[in-house]
């Protein structure tokens, strides 16, 4: 009599392909929950680069003899102002900053509140209709008269608001810990504001 042996080896196929079954959501979730992470902190880096140097153009200008004057807050149309740079750097991380970003431009060459006094700063003009903004600081050090700030501080305020690349759940709950963002309706949005602040010589 004959005796015939199994391997199992089509048992074991059938428990790999449920194995796989069941952790590909686990998987598809943990990447994706990924990708809206990294677009995240893409956004974050665009946001600081483009206040930064959107605040150091308010200051310096073009930076030649033939450009003295400090150069304008806006409007964003304008090649030339603060608020189009804003807006240019913010194109390298979304498509169409000008209708979910905003920007606010503090700088003298708007004008001065209570100027030759110890409260002096900058006045402030915003662009776009996202965001709400506090205006430019006075400079604790004064002249040598002790009678109003040396110093002028610009500020660049800019605020985006965004939607993730995969922006239902459960893609976002890494995203949700940060109080940035927000679900409503199984959608996620979120906000992020960056100021800079530099000084310019009175």
């Amino acid at each position: 009599m004959r005796m015939r042996h199994t391997s199992g080896k089509a048992n074991d196929s059938g428990q790999a392909l449920m194995e796989t079954l069941l952790a590909m959501p686990v998987l598809l979730v943990l990447a994706l929950n990924a990708v809206n992470f990294g677009f995240f902190f893409l956004m974050a880096l665009n946001l600081t680069g483009a206040a930064r140097n959107s605040a150091t153009y308010s200051i310096m200008g073009g930076a030649t003899p033939a450009s003295i004057s400090l150069p304008a807050a806006g409007p964003n149309t304008t090649i030339t102002s603060v608020s189009y740079l804003a807006y240019q750097d913010l194109t390298g991380a979304v498509y169409s900053p000008s209708t979910t970003a905003g920007v606010q431009v503090c700088s003298p060459s708007i004008g001065i509140n209570n100027p030759g006094t110890t409260t002096q700063n900058s006045m402030c003009s915003a662009f776009g209709s996202v965001g709400t903004f506090v205006a430019a600081s006075t400079d604790p050090e004064l002249n040598a008269g002790s009678t109003a700030p040396a110093f002028n501080l610009n500020r660049v305020d800019v605020v985006e608001k965004f939607t993730p690349p995969i922006p239902y759940m459960p893609f976002n709950i890494v995203l949700l810990v940060n109080p940035l963002c927000v679900s409503s309706g199984g959608s996620v949005t979120c906000t992020f504001y960056r100021h800079i602040e530099m000084r310019a010589m009175n």
